[in-house]
């Protein structure tokens, strides 16, 4: 299954790495476009050395680029999916790689949305009413947060799904919506 791999900006950006692994050791292509908050928190080596790719950080370094990966993608997956980014989502918005590469998605591929932030974020009647507005569109899979310990010190919903659980989601996601292993 071809799978994309949208990355925005926040501290568990660096587990996005385990779910490439995770999916290319599960025989899957992957490809990655990363936001350049995203870029500050882990570099775009890391990402290219994973899936053997090019990552895509910049929308307008080919200016079809963004067209090509919508297209090649089975399933889409935003992980991690910071409030920002969720509200991008939410609004239509595509200012950057990774909403601009998801707004020209084709109907009928799933996209699959792991969100990661700080409790309060998550519990932010906005972010609520965001992921609502997402779920009724019928097109994305949330992936929960975990409650846990987060890198600001709070304890509570927020933290990344596991990886593993991410990408079942992915698989499910790419079934449904008939993607092809391989």
């Amino acid at each position: 299954m071809n799978v994309l791999l949208c990355v925005s900006g926040g501290i568990a950006a660096y587990r996005a790495c385990e779910l490439v692994s995770l999916a290319t050791k599960a025989q899957h292509a992957v490809r990655i476009v990363m936001t350049h908050n995203a870029l500050k928190f882990v570099g775009s080596t890391s990402f290219e050395a994973l899936s053997r790719n090019p990552v895509m950080a910049d929308t307008f370094a080919d200016a079809l680029g963004h067209i090509d990966l919508a297209k090649w993608a089975d399933v889409a997956v935003v992980a991690p999916a910071s409030a920002n980014f969720l509200g991008k989502l939410a609004c239509g918005l595509a200012d950057d790689a990774p909403s601009t590469v998801l707004m020209a998605l084709p109907r009928g591929r799933r996209v699959v949305v792991a969100p990661a932030m700080n409790t309060e974020m998550w519990l932010n009647p906005v972010v609520v009413r965001n992921l609502q507005w997402l779920k009724e569109l019928g097109r994305y899979d949330i992936v929960a947060p975990t409650e846990k310990r987060l890198a600001c010190g709070d304890v509570g919903p927020g933290g990344l799904a596991e990886p593993a659980d991410i990408l079942a989601q992915i698989e499910e996601s790419g079934q449904r919506a008939g993607g092809q292993a391989g």
